[in-house]
């Protein structure tokens, strides 16, 4: 069993992270007294909230996913979260496209690639939601 302080230095955490966890109902370690004590099975916990949440969930999705008894459950979070994900994919490379390749227009408003940019922007945003 580990305490707080050796989860949260394995991880590279500060140690309100982790009581923050459990006050999300995410982490329940074990007690000895009024100190947390940190089993295996916790600091794999720890891991996969880490890794949830560098794929880009919140906390919420992240205990439904934990906790979820079905993989119908999981399935419904990570299909919504996929589409989140696509969208900002689609985003950042809307915007690396606009900022890669030189434009030799003084005025950016008439530049062709830039203005092949706004139509698609303008297609994208008349499109029934």
């Amino acid at each position: 069993m580990k305490s707080i302080g050796e989860v949260a230095a394995q991880f590279g955490l500060p140690t309100h992270v982790l009581r923050y966890w459990e006050a999300e109902g995410l982490l329940a370690p074990a007690r000895a007294g009024d100190r947390r004590r940190y089993g295996d099975a916790d600091v794999h916990r720890v891991a996969a909230i880490l890794i949830s949440k560098e794929a880009g969930f919140g906390l919420a999705d992240i205990r439904t996913m934990l906790d979820a008894r079905s993989t119908s459950e999981r399935h419904e979070v990570t299909v919504r979260h996929r589409e989140r994900l696509l969208v900002r994919i689609a985003r950042a490379q809307a915007a690396l496209d606009m900022i890669e390749g030189e434009c030799p227009h003084d005025d950016i408003m008439t530049c062709p690639r830039f203005q092949g940019l706004l139509a698609d922007r303008l297609r994208s945003s008349d499109a029934p939601a």
